[in-house]
């Protein structure tokens, strides 16, 4: 069969651009997610794996087909711990990038800065951090952790386990305040007192006359709610102090930004914590999935943490509230996510609690040990009872602030 070469070529130069149409068409169709995290600044330590984490959600996906026959953008920006960024790309992923949904924020301060913006543009926020709870937001959901579902647990167990004075040691905005007391409610709840409150900037460092308070105020248990990468300066003083065997130590979020591994030890066995995730749960669902991170990331990946695996159960139920909604339109995927959208996630069973968009989650107090997570006690299924205490966006949907609850 004789072949005409130009005939030939005029038709390989169609196939040609209608598949590049297709892959245009394709690309163009996307479904588009916008991460904002710090990947530098003072918080990238906390940033890098939820965006890790986010990536491997969104490829996960792709590889099962999508959403909705589509396939999924993920569009990640560096917020370099810097308020006015976070301001900027909000908008920009609301107006320039017209996402779908907006996964991010570490810091609360970072959340109050997303949310009235992505409120203002009509754009789903997803909140994956531990945090202070009270935001009652019909347009936001938060997956993290709050007060009621750890500290509450925590408190008691550390005053038994060491005693009743508590000092406390918290990071100087939002976060800090509220959490600090929320702890303040516990300690006085099961009979103990709090020796003193001191809050510190996110930039210092130089912890010395810290440790010399603390040491006159002779507590039975130090308390951190300390933040970001300058503030472990206090664990690497308290511990050359020889402070570390002298008073225990627990806190509100040791470890999720992998302090246990940047420090020694020496600099940190001991203290205590309470969260949704530890890649030390031992169930088949976590095994399998610490194993599909540590082969796309690498075996010498630092231990995955509780935000990172937020982050990725946050997407996951954002995409759980698509395909019910048969959309990624805002106002039909929130409804579906409020009926109690729930997942079998890594650390077990998530599901959204309807009347707050916070989640229903099992806890786990731990114990920090040679650069791992020793869990020590599981609570199933604790529920957001504090935020639940002043928000019900089912009764009240167009309810719009953050209550700073009184503890």
């Amino acid at each position: 069969m004789k072949v005409n070469r130009r005939k030939f070529l005029q038709n390989a130069v169609a196939i040609s651009a209608a598949g590049a149409l297709s892959s245009r068409a394709w690309a163009e169709d996307a479904i588009k997610v916008a991460g904002l995290h710090d990947l530098s600044g003072g918080l990238d330590i906390y940033g890098k794996p939820m965006v890790d984490a986010l990536t491997l959600a969104v490829e996960e996906a792709n590889a099962a087909g999508g959403l909705l026959g589509r396939q999924i953008k993920l569009i990640n920006y560096d917020t370099q711990s810097n308020m006015q960024l976070y301001a900027q790309y909000a908008q920009q992923a609301a107006l320039r990038d017209k996402v779908a949904v907006v996964q991010g924020g570490i810091t609360s301060a970072s959340r109050e800065v997303i949310r009235p913006v992505l409120d203002r543009f009509k754009t789903l926020y997803f909140y994956n951090t531990i945090y202070e709870g009270g935001v009652c937001d019909r347009n936001q959901f938060d997956t993290g952790v709050t007060p009621a579902q750890t500290a509450e647990k925590l408190v008691p167990y550390a005053m038994k386990k060491w005693g009743k004075k508590v000092y406390i040691i918290a990071a100087d905005y939002n976060y800090g305040h509220i959490t600090s007391q929320w702890l303040k409610k516990y300690v006085l709840q099961n009979g103990g007192t709090v020796a003193s409150i001191d809050f510190f900037p996110l930039d210092v460092t130089n912890f010395e006359p810290t440790i010399s308070r603390i040491q006159a105020a002779k507590p039975d248990i130090v308390w951190s709610v300390l933040v970001g990468g300058a503030h472990i300066s206090f664990f690497r003083q308290w511990a050359a102090a020889g402070m570390r065997a002298r008073i225990p130590m627990a806190s509100s979020n040791f470890g999720v930004g992998n302090e246990h591994i940047v420090l020694s030890p020496d600099e940190c066995d001991g203290i205590l914590v309470c969260y949704n995730y530890f890649e030390e749960i031992r169930t088949p669902v976590n095994e399998a999935f610490v194993a599909r991170f540590h082969k796309r990331f690498g075996a010498d990946y630092p231990t995955i943490t509780e935000l990172a695996v937020s982050t990725y159960q946050g997407f996951r139920l954002w995409a759980e509230g698509v395909k019910k909604a048969g959309s990624i339109d805002r106002m039909k995927v929130i409804p579906a996510l409020e009926t109690g959208i729930s997942i079998n996630a890594p650390s077990g069973k998530v599901s959204i609690d309807p009347p707050t968009h916070h989640c229903v989650l099992d806890v786990h107090i731990a114990e920090v040990s040679n650069k791992k997570f020793k869990v020590l006690v599981d609570f199933v299924q604790q529920k957001p009872a504090d935020t639940a205490a002043v928000c019900n966006l089912i009764k009240h949907p167009d309810d719009n602030q953050q209550y700073v609850i009184k503890a």
